[in-house]
């Protein structure tokens, strides 16, 4: 790894790894292992802590001779406590001490790192990371734990069952004798992997289902976390492109004399995807571009506005599209229903919008390529990085940074900004490496959505109001044709993603059709978004489900539970969340104001939660919502403060779109370029956000994202029962809740 200085701050002693033990573990080697040893190579190199041993398989754990517990993750954090979870799930089971675990980022191996969930694929997303990292961290810990067990044995000739491991400590009562992990970590390393791996007994968790602190928290706080802004390489470049005004549009000219007047700009080059400005910083390179000339040929364009994509997606929904999910006999229920109900739901553009925009360092040299950034899809940017420059994977190294957010975007199926960043490095032929800076505007006008979408949906009630039939009908661009990941996603020419959520509706409703119309003209580029296609299902789902209960007659919460006898987790999280809100109870409201409550369940990523939101109306429509309780369902809590985040985050992150997140197009241009027209929720507006977890010894599932599909259907339909009137356009319209 070239030496990475930071301005204000040596990385020295940062890069410096300490003496000791790598052990490795993953699921595939728990069967390798009963051939015997680990089969490592063990290199021992000398440095100023002292001599320092690696085994290399699979490396998760390392132990230090400053007793040091280095946790390496596989998966990127970004904010959302991935480092914490991992680390408290391997330590546990180490018994090692808190106050001495660290965790570093894995380089790109998908041999040795792979998501077990995606098969050979390394990369972090839908909510996977503790999921299919529970059993491969606790037994990499155990395994860890035994072979100190077993050296600390054969050094003090006694019997390994009488030796007890704690909080870094190995000790034999018997004699007397102790040893840290930094004391054990080389004879350790040359144990044999145990191959019957015992597991803790749940009750015995010491850090699992506790208040472990965060790990990352501190190095942001004091400026030594390494983000993709925080790494300068010698002679680096920092790039800015000048990207197209409409997807699809090309470069016919450029006129760079002005550019390559502006101090600082070395070199003005055109990538596919626009012309880069180079410079010696961010802000020199940014003028540059400012006095670029470029002349675009938007011959093949996509050249459409919002209103027009959505007058079209409604023309689409007027016929049947493919059938996603069907039970029963929906035409025949429609056709004899004493009563119809429906609605129609209208979805728009949203960007991530994460803090930290879209960045890359790139080096290329002879014979490799070496990659900084808070890398979310390695297997996939690798493979595409290696593709460009003629290299073997192997040659590619990704160096996984923290990430400032990403909501999804990072995890580009098209891999767009990393290849951006290698393209320039390719026009200059790797004469530098080059930091590629993407601005909010950037960021905002040139990158990725959640697709626009179309919902129709009808409910079908019988003669003694009893709900017998469903019909939804979606129309949205599909994010997984065209990636590869469409022969695991896409079935029959549904995409998944399109339609979770909604053809797997946990509701007993004896005729369900779901249908999708997925068009293929339509020229933006879409990606998944926090929670998918959970984004816009739940809403639609959760809320038509709400009028429909006002059409029967029923509670929201009474009509949900009866619907739900066969999946008692949502029951669960539903109930938990009504009765933690007083569900039911009267609300108080000012004069001139007025005030509801209104509840929403739904799984997604395998996990369940449900929301009871409480809000205000004012006189002149504005929305105040004052407080969300949540129940959550997420297996075993690895880290209950950080699931409590997480959730208190999902709100205030699917607020924001409730209330005011909206991309606009208009003749193909992308109308939003900064927060002024693309607002975020401010903290002055966070409600009070209570969570409640269910207390559970199952594997756990995930928390990222399953707290955001509730949220704006719950607060929606607390503004029906404020003001009788629901909402079927995000973001809301508060011009219709004047008094």
């Amino acid at each position: 790894m070239s030496e990475i200085i930071i301005e204000n701050l040596s990385r020295r002693r940062f890069l410096q790894g300490s003496a000791g033990l790598t052990l490795g573990f993953c699921l595939p080697a728990v069967a390798a292992a009963a051939a015997g040893k680990l089969g490592a190579v063990a290199a021992t190199t000398e440095s100023t802590a002292g001599p320092r041993v690696n085994t290399e398989i699979n490396a998760f754990l390392k132990i230090g001779s400053d007793n040091s517990v280095t946790v390496m993750s596989k998966h990127l954090e970004m904010g959302q406590g991935t480092y914490t979870g991992l680390a408290t799930i391997l330590a546990d089971e180490l018994d090692a001490d808190w106050k001495h675990v660290r965790v570093e980022g894995a380089a790109a191996d998908a041999k040795r790192y792979n998501n077990t969930f995606w098969g050979p694929t390394q990369g972090t997303g839908g909510s996977t990371a503790m999921a299919n990292s529970w059993d491969q961290m606790r037994k990499a810990g155990a395994a860890g734990r035994a072979m100190l067990v077993s050296a600390a044995a054969k050094r003090w000739k006694v019997g390994a069952a009488d030796i007890v491991v704690r909080d870094g400590i190995v000790s034999h009562a018997g004699s007397g004798r102790k040893a840290s992990f930094g004391e054990l970590a080389l004879d350790a390393a040359n144990e044999t992997v145990p191959t019957d791996i015992k597991l803790k007994d749940p009750k015995d968790f010491r850090l699992i289902g506790k208040q472990a602190k965060r790990k990352d928290s501190a190095a942001k706080v004091n400026g030594t976390a390494q983000f993709t802004q925080d790494v300068f390489l010698p002679g680096m470049l920092v790039a800015v492109v000048a990207h197209p005004p409409m997807f699809g549009a090309t470069v016919k000219s450029f006129d760079a004399t002005k550019a390559k007047t502006i101090k600082g700009v070395v070199d003005v080059v055109q990538i596919p995807q626009g012309v880069a400005v180079l410079a010696t910083d961010t802000w020199s390179a940014k003028k540059g571009r400012d006095a670029l000339s470029v002349n675009w040929d938007d011959s093949k364009a996509f050249k459409l506005g919002s209103d027009e994509i959505l007058a079209k997606y409604k023309e689409m929904a007027k016929k049947p599209g493919l059938i996603a999910a069907n039970k029963g006999d929906t035409a025949k229920t429609f056709a004899g229903a004493a009563k119809v109900v429906s609605a129609a739901f209208d979805f728009p553009y949203l960007a991530h919008a994460a803090m930290e925009p879209m960045n890359c360092v790139v080096q290329l040299k002879a014979d490799s390529c070496e990659v900084w950034n808070g890398e979310q899809f390695h297997t996939v940017d690798q493979g595409r990085v290696a593709a460009l420059f003629g290299l073997k994977l192997e040659q590619v190294k990704l160096n996984m940074l923290y990430a400032g957010g990403s909501f999804g975007r990072r995890a580009s199926t098209q891999s767009d900004y990393v290849l951006e960043a290698a393209h320039i490095v390719k026009a200059i032929n790797g004469k530098a490496p080059v930091k590629l800076v993407w601005l909010r505007e950037d960021d905002m006008r040139a990158g990725y959505y959640r697709p626009l979408f179309h919902h129709a949906l009808e409910a079908a009630l019988d003669g003694s109001g009893k709900l017998v039939g469903w019909r939804h009908r979606l129309v949205g661009q599909s994010i997984i044709t065209g990636s590869p990941f469409e022969p695991m996603l896409v079935k029959n020419g549904i995409d998944h993603v399109s339609v979770e959520g909604a053809a797997n509706l946990p509701y007993a409703i004896p005729n369900l059709t779901v249908d999708l119309h997925t068009p293929t003209d339509i020229g933006v580029p879409v990606l998944w978004w926090r929670s998918v296609g959970s984004s816009h299902t739940a809403y639609s789902t959760e809320v038509f489900l709400d009028q429909v209960a006002l059409a029967m007659g029923k509670d929201p919460v009474a009509l949900r539970l009866e619907l739900l006898t066969e999946h008692p987790r949502h029951a669960g999280v539903l109930k938990l969340a009504a009765e933690k809100a007083n569900w039911g109870t009267p609300l108080k409201a000012a004069a001139g104001e007025r005030r509801g409550r209104g509840v929403a369940v739904h799984e997604s990523f395998n996990s369940f939660v449900a929301h009871v939101a409480e809000v205000t109306i004012k006189k002149d429509g504005s929305i105040r919502v004052d407080r969300v309780v949540s129940a959550v369902d997420c297996g075993t809590a690895i880290n209950p403060d950080n699931i409590r985040s997480q959730v208190e985050g999902s709100v205030g992150f699917a607020l924001s779109a409730a209330m005011s997140g909206e991309i606009t197009l208009k003749g193909g241009r992308v109308e939003q370029g900064n927060f002024d027209g693309y607002p975020i929720l401010r903290i002055g507006d966070m409600p009070k956000v209570e969570v409640h977890i269910v207390p559970s010894t199952g594997a756990p599932t995930g928390i990222g994202e399953p707290g955001v599909p509730p949220v704006a259907p719950a607060v929606a339909n607390a503004i029906a029962a404020a003001t009788g009137k629901f909402l079927y356009k995000m973001p809301f319209n508060t011009a219709e809740l004047v008094a």
